[in-house]
């Protein structure tokens, strides 16, 4: 936990300008139109030694009904009622607005700390606006510019007394945790009867020579460590980096109501209306102890029907989602299932190498479903022979029912996303295969394949040492990947084979006569 920070005021006065340069990153969308964001956004901000958690919100607006306004101004009453800090952006330019006084007006009713900061003040013209500020009963006002960068030290002012209070409580707290912890031990040691001196036979520690115990480790090797030419392999990963786990799709499929399910929570805006998010929104989450980056994209439309210029940007911000994720789910609408639109996103996430999940949303809906399901099989297997055996899902993100099997396929996924093979069990496997189907006669020569080796994993990538790469042929490459496929169970998942050919060091040397 970190001292959070949340950025509020009406639309279009900096506050995402502020939150990107806070954080130092390009996170959130930012355009000169107004109500471009809609959901919170969490980021990690820095000034000077200080980092803090940062809070992008929606424009407040004065609406209390379910429109989009409305469900705007619950998300920065949400983040407001989570923050230990305020700042209230006001636009020094346009000086103060009647709904500026009427915020002011509800944050003063609040027991929070609230800093009033006039954004957009890069010089004297902007003074007016300043000196209005000072109006709205919060105290002293900050001039700054969110864009140019100008005042930003003022907020390291505002913000480092409470950092301090924030950094206070967390070392006491720590120090009340080790107390407790050793009366416990202390009182469980009393309680056993323990006479004071130590256990040197223990077997799980031993003391140095001033008496300090460390602990001993006891290495697990697997039958996997190695392979037969004494190569370390890793059959899978070991670690427990968090997933990046992205929701992408049309827009009105479902991804943010999906993200609410997974969550337990009205995390991000949802509604009838298409297009609601905008902004990818990014969540850190855990699955059974797995943490999981959970990331809500804006929906992606055909680019001839895109006119919007908030669009273009929000459509923009979801590629560069899928080039940084790992596991990607492609949501679907039941009522509509893969056409055109559905096909370019699953095409792109598998040309990026990502692992991929088709989620069919809306299943309830559905009358036939034996025959849905079978269109839609047929659909993956002649559209994407590069990664036969994608997961398909269907499920109600509305209602929950089906949604509990998404988070064990993206595990599974992600494993095999991940899979390490080792070099001796690749090289007797091309063996096998090549003895299998021949490779073909190239200029009254067969070629031959000699050694193989994995690149690389996410995605599994393999190279093949053979004579004329170039000519073999590309069904013959297909052949390989098939059976990698499946002798090695790596459905659902892009794989790569480059081929390369050994260098003939006798080739350039003239023949002696």
């Amino acid at each position: 936990m970190s001292l959070k920070v949340a950025i509020i005021g009406r639309p279009n006065v900096g506050k995402s300008t502020l939150f990107n340069r806070l954080v130092g990153k390009k996170l959130a969308l930012v355009d000169d139109q107004p109500g471009v964001t809609r959901d919170r956004r969490y980021g990690k901000g820095r000034l000077g030694h200080m980092s803090f958690d940062i809070i992008d919100t929606a424009g407040l607006e004065e609406v209390f009904d379910n429109s989009i306004e409305g469900m705007m101004r619950q998300q920065s009453e949400m983040a407001f009622e989570e923050c230990d800090v305020a700042l209230f952006l006001i636009d020094a330019r346009a000086g103060l607005t009647p709904l500026d006084n009427h915020f002011a007006d509800w944050l003063r009713k609040r027991q929070k700390p609230v800093y009033v900061i006039a954004n957009k003040h890069e010089g004297i013209n902007q003074d007016p606006g300043l000196y209005e500020a000072y109006g709205l009963g919060l105290g002293d006002v900050a001039p700054i510019s969110a864009e140019h960068g100008l005042g930003i030290e003022l907020l390291y002012d505002i913000l480092e007394p409470h950092w301090k209070e924030w950094k206070d409580g967390v070392r006491d707290e720590k120090k009340k945790a080790q107390q407790a912890a050793a009366e416990a031990q202390k009182d469980a040691a009393a309680e056993a009867g323990d006479d004071g001196f130590e256990d040197f036979d223990n077997e799980d520690d031993f003391p140095d020579d001033d008496g300090e115990t460390f602990p001993s480790f006891e290495i697990e090797l697997f039958e996997d460590d190695e392979d037969e030419d004494g190569e370390l392999i890793d059959e899978g990963p070991r670690d427990n980096s968090k997933i990046q786990l992205a929701i992408v799709g049309r827009p009105n499929a479902g991804k943010s109501t999906l993200l609410n399910q997974l969550l337990g929570e009205n995390r991000v805006m949802t509604g009838p209306q298409a297009g609601l998010t905008r902004d990818s929104i990014a969540v850190d989450w855990a699955y059974e102890g797995r943490p999981i980056r959970l990331v809500d994209t804006a929906g992606m439309r055909r680019k001839k029907k895109i006119d919007d210029r908030v669009e273009k940007l929000s459509v923009s911000d979801t590629l560069r989602v899928i080039r940084y994720a790992q596991v990607v789910v492609l949501m679907l609408d039941a009522t509509n299932t893969l056409d055109k639109q559905d096909l370019t996103i699953a095409r792109m996430v598998l040309e990026e190498g990502r692992a991929l999940i088709i989620a069919v949303n809306k299943w309830d809906t559905v009358i036939d479903k034996s025959g849905v399901m079978q269109a839609l099989r047929d659909k993956l297997d002649t559209s994407f022979a590069q990664a036969k055996g994608i997961p398909v899902l269907t499920f109600s993100a509305l209602t929950g029912r089906g949604t509990e099997r998404l988070m064990p396929t993206v595990m599974d996924i992600h494993d095999i996303w991940s899979r390490r093979i080792s070099t001796s069990k690749l090289n007797r496997w091309l063996e096998v295969v090549s003895e299998r189907h021949l490779p073909p006669v190239i200029s009254g020569r067969r070629i031959r394949l000699r050694y193989m080796t994995q690149a690389k994993a996410r995605p599994p990538s393999f190279f093949i040492n053979c004579s004329k790469a170039a000519e073999l042929p590309e069904s013959y490459t297909r052949y390989l990947i098939n059976g990698l496929r499946e002798d090695f169970d790596m459905p659902g998942v892009p794989i790569r084979v480059n081929l390369r050919s050994s260098d003939n060091p006798f080739a350039k040397k003239k023949k002696k006569r």
